[in-house]
């Protein structure tokens, strides 16, 4: 091929380029074929169902996962009341917690003053329940203690942020401050999807029906970042429609619609071949996906056909929008129908001041829901290939917040240094517990486990090898685990 010279045509355009076109002409090649491969299944005027596949170096090997549904639970539960039984705290209940044990640790503004801290014993009865033995807050979660022989506890998590919102940026996207790829945005990205009928991330929020914490769910924490804006998450409401203008107005037919769309897909292509803009193709696939959607989504969120005892097995709230019960049996119906990566986020864990009272609610409202949707998706013969994780952004302090004669306002901190998850299902080993914290619950010391260890996991249980799996952005090759993470081998099963 002729090398252009500085006076060839290519040049002299070059130079009469504005800098969007320029910048945009980068990407046209890659936009120019996903619009066309959208373009023509919008021609066609139905959905196929075919899955799209995704980068074609993936998965790097053979997944045990095909899909997640992460349980967040935002505000953070408190691991030595529910998980991570420790004697030492009732035996030193309203004793000062050592200060070899704490150290210089970093605290939020609540207790990073607060020169008394008295150790706090377990507000709940923990045993040892099933074959694992694994130790569990029965009272307050009869129905996930019934199902310990199915999970996998990680007692010796840890992370580096104490207050909420970079608490669980990290986790989601791998970073604290907001702006990279959500997890879920990273692997639709990757992987692609298994179905064209719904988006392949989807997300939902519930909280507390007290109302008793002012956390935020902010749009970040299910965004794409750097990414392409079709891989970010669709979040569904819990009222009404839920996506926002699903439903056509008045007068207007689905035929309508289709032939409405089709001639804005020919003005679209008019305009990427303008252009360049590579966002051209995303935001017809948000027109197509949305077409479709308004099949798929009546019937998604049609219960009447679910029997009767499986209601009954997510609690009395499950017919209620929007709330925990209700996002689960979503959760269950999104994964059976291909969804990738179901984000389920449920706010009202942050028990300040209010322990003895809200963390028995919480409990109350996800515990039921949260078992159920485990030994449903087991027995359809899918969490064998669904990984399914429940966890908060961080833990609560195992000495009390305020003072210890103050019965009623009880209350724990945030706590990076040691807390508690458990994951089920996607090649997980069942009945299990991994690492440990020490004698207060108060440092991870055995088998510690980093934020983004625990993303490398994920990663490697959907058949990603994280350092291999990148994403060039402004001169540097990003990926979600940064520079970080090591796979946690013994819990594979």
């Amino acid at each position: 091929m002729t090398r252009p010279t500085a006076s060839s045509p290519q040049v002299e355009q070059a130079r009469h380029m504005t800098r969007r076109q320029l910048l945009g002409r980068g990407g046209v090649g890659l936009g120019s074929l996903a619009l066309g491969s959208l373009l023509s299944g919008s021609q066609a005027g139905a959905a196929t169902g075919a899955v799209t596949s995704g980068l074609p170096v993936l998965p790097h090997f053979a997944p045990k996962a095909k899909r997640v549904i992460y349980l967040f639970q935002n505000g953070a539960p408190s691991h030595t009341d529910l998980f991570d039984y420790k004697p030492k705290l009732k035996q030193m209940h309203g004793v000062q917690i050592p200060d070899e044990v704490v150290g210089g640790a970093r605290f939020s503004t609540m207790t990073g003053g607060q020169t008394a801290r008295p150790c706090l014993a377990p507000i709940t009865k923990f045993a040892q329940r099933g074959e694992c033995g694994a130790w569990i807050a029965e009272d307050f979660l009869p129905h996930t203690a019934g199902i310990v022989d199915k999970l996998c506890f990680v007692k010796s998590m840890h992370t580096t942020q104490v207050n909420h919102a970079p608490a669980i940026t990290f986790f989601l996207t791998g970073a604290e401050m907001a702006g990279r790829p959500s997890m879920g945005a990273w692997l639709t990205y990757g992987l692609g999807a298994e179905t064209q009928e719904l988006p392949s991330y989807v997300v939902m929020t519930s909280r507390d029906k007290e109302a008793s914490c002012g956390q935020i769910f902010y749009d970040f924490y299910w965004g794409s970042g750097f990414l392409p804006s079709k891989y970010q998450g669709v979040k569904f409401r819990g009222s009404g429609d839920p996506v926002l203008y699903l439903s056509n107005p008045e007068g207007i037919s689905r035929e309508m619609r289709r032939g409405l769309l089709d001639d804005l897909s020919r003005l679209n292509a008019l305009e990427e071949e303008k252009t360049g803009d590579p966002e051209i193709a995303t935001r017809v696939a948000q027109y197509e996906m949305a077409y479709k959607m308004q099949a798929s989504v009546p019937e998604l969120t049609d219960f009447t056909q679910e029997p009767q005892h499986i209601l009954d097995m997510y609690g009395p709230d499950v017919q209620r929008k929007g709330s925990y019960a209700y996002n689960c049996l979503m959760a269950r119906r999104l994964a059976e129908r291909g969804v990738r990566f179901v984000q389920v986020m449920h706010a009202g864990w942050d028990q300040h001041r209010n322990l003895n009272t809200q963390l028995k609610i919480q409990c109350t409202d996800t515990d039921a829901p949260s078992a159920a949707l485990v030994k449903d998706l087991e027995q359809r013969g899918l969490l064998d290939d669904t990984l399914v994780i429940w966890g908060g952004e961080f833990g609560r302090t195992p000495f009390l917040q305020g003072a210890i004669s103050e019965t009623k306002t009880w209350g724990r901190d945030h706590h990076p240094y040691a807390f508690t998850l458990w994951m089920a299902g996607g090649g997980i080993k069942p009945g299990f517990s991994y690492g440990e914290s020490d004698e207060f619950g108060h440092n991870a010391t055995v088998d510690k486990v980093h934020v983004h260890d625990l993303q490398a996991t994920i990663f490697h249980l959907l058949g990603i090898d994280h350092e291999k799996f990148t994403f060039r952005f402004q001169g540097r090759d990003f990926r979600l685990t940064d520079v970080h993470g090591e796979l946690i081998q013994p819990i594979l099963a």
